[in-house]
């Protein structure tokens, strides 16, 4: 494979030492990737982290918050302290790709990079460890069962911080669609929370051909799918981001019959609590009253999950400069929206300050994709980065 490399000013000991032996960390990666393991249960991986980790000379803790595993390395008497943490799950898609190291699991697959964020720590890890210059503690985390949202709250409930204390916390995720390698960083929210709704409209089922002796949830259902986007054109600042999206509706089975209820899902996305919050109260005060003006009812089960990923200030700055320093700035996203998409490290950024980036993957399938498939050309400059970041951070 040819791996690219970047321009006189980012060629140092760092990109020449993890160039020198990324053929291994690409073998490393194409081995996670085949072998992909869903959330809670990553034991295979975990194993091989932990087998690295401590051939590299970190003290390692297995265990923490189900299968995560926490790496330590002190250096010197500096007293800093700064985590970095890799996600290490997969998800249930049937991969299609056709790779020569496609999954042999079936339906589990790597569809969102975890097996490259991984591979990436890694290589940093090892850099760090045979040729970091830097005095203080460096604490790698790589987390299970993050696409469930639940593996950064487990780890937390399991005093991850409180065992392995850190003054600041960073993560990364690699994104379709920007050019290969490119950093991107956001201050404040850089992704949105994620919450869902499961409503049931009931109503009176009868016969088609008479409904005016029904109350028709179909039809109750509707109005209520289209009245939802108000909440968003009129009970939200306009300045503000909120996204409400239908995923589901089922209601009856035959084109004649007028059925009980129907049963709706819906996801609600917010970057601001306080948007967060209105959402919570409005969805289901409008199903409700919707529901009401057909003469049905509506039941609504409103769960949380994500909270949305707030990057602190100062850390994003400290992390955007690191990025400045090592690489030519075609490498550096001038300006880098926040996504939609959700993350629970958000729930690390809750205890810890800290920053979330982004890494171009190039032109691939996007996250979530059957067809979907890790850039391994990104795992020199993104380890190289965080080397740079934990060097700088513990100076």
């Amino acid at each position: 494979m040819n791996i690219h490399v970047d321009g006189a000013r980012s060629r140092d000991d760092a990109e020449r030492l993890i160039l020198a032996s990324i053929n291994e960390f690409i073998d490393i990666r194409r081995d996670l990737h085949q072998y992909p393991e869903l959330s809670f249960h990553e034991k295979r991986t975990a194993r091989i982290i932990a087998k690295y980790l401590l051939s590299y000379g970190y003290e390692v803790m297995e265990g923490v918050g189900g299968y995560g595993v926490v790496a330590t390395l002190r250096r010197g008497s500096g007293h800093r302290r700064i985590g970095i943490r890799a996600d290490i799950d997969a998800l249930p898609i049937e991969e299609t790709t056709g790779l020569s190291y496609s999954s042999r699991n079936p339906d589990v697959m790597h569809a969102c990079g975890h097996d490259g964020h991984t591979t990436i720590l890694l290589a940093a890890a090892r850099y760090l460890a045979e040729h970091g210059r830097f005095s203080g503690t460096l604490t790698l985390i790589f987390q299970p069962a993050e696409e469930v949202g639940a593996g950064a709250r487990k780890m937390i409930e399991d005093r991850l911080f409180e065992r392995f204390p850190v003054d600041a916390v960073f993560g990364l995720h690699n994104w379709p669609g920007v050019a290969t390698g490119q950093f991107g960083f956001v201050e404040g929210p850089a992704m949105a929370s994620v919450d869902q709704a499961l409503i049931r409209i009931i109503g009176k089922g009868g016969h088609g051909a008479s409904p005016h002796e029904t109350v028709d949830p179909v039809l109750a259902s509707a109005s209520f799918i289209t009245a939802l986007q108000s909440i968003v054109a009129r009970n939200v600042d306009p300045l503000e981001m909120a996204v409400l999206t239908v995923g589901s509706i089922h209601g009856g089975s035959a084109s004649n019959v007028i059925p009980e209820s129907v049963e709706l899902k819906l996801t609600a996305r917010a970057y601001s609590p306080a948007v967060r919050d209105k959402l919570e109260a409005r969805v289901p005060a409008l199903a409700r009253a919707q529901a009401e003006s057909f003469g049905a009812e509506a039941e609504v089960n409103y769960r949380r999950g994500f909270p949305p990923v707030i990057n602190h200030v100062e850390e994003t700055r400290l992390a955007r400069r690191v990025a400045e320093e090592n690489f030519p700035s075609e490498q550096i996203a001038g300006s880098f929206r926040p996504r939609t998409a959700s993350e629970d490290f958000a729930y690390m950024l809750q205890e810890r300050p800290g920053s979330y980036l982004f890494v171009g993957n190039g032109d691939s399938a996007p996250l979530h994709s059957p067809l979907y498939n890790f850039n391994d050309e990104i795992i020199a400059p993104a380890a190289r980065y965080w080397a740079r970041l934990a060097e700088t951070f513990l100076s």
